[in-house]
């Protein structure tokens, strides 16, 4: 499987994150995102998932980061895209119980998905 985010700031260079409102991983911290579905092109999707999440629409650039998680049956590639709001109302919605701005510094703070750490970590360095 192949899943998407989006990895977008504000003009005070603070990252988009929500709180995911469904299983897997209820509860943490990632960028907005989620699975490509069959013959979606990956930016569209990346599209649709933060208007379904957030209600912002975006600019979709280029690849940022790639991971992957592997564990039991599944094998989900994850490749997140810079983006940029073009419009929209930030709320949250869909899956997401929580959207809002934060500093990458204090997103360490927050329970954050395993592969958000390592995302955190390349957008620092």
């Amino acid at each position: 499987m192949v899943g998407v985010g989006a990895v977008v700031f504000d003009d005070e260079g603070r990252i988009l994150l929500i709180e995911r409102g469904r299983e897997p991983q209820k509860g943490l911290w990632a960028v907005p995102g989620g699975k490509v579905e069959y013959g979606e092109e990956m930016r569209e999707a990346v599209r649709r998932e933060v208007a379904e999440e957030t209600g912002l629409e975006i600019d979709v650039g280029d690849v940022v980061w790639v991971g992957e998680i592997i564990e039991d049956e599944l094998h989900l590639v994850l490749i997140d895209f810079e983006a940029t709001v073009i419009g929209g109302q930030l709320q949250p919605a869909d899956d997401a119980a929580d959207v809002r701005w934060v500093s990458l510094e204090d997103a360490s703070e927050l329970p954050l998905t395993p592969t958000m750490y390592d995302l955190v970590d390349t957008l620092l360095s």
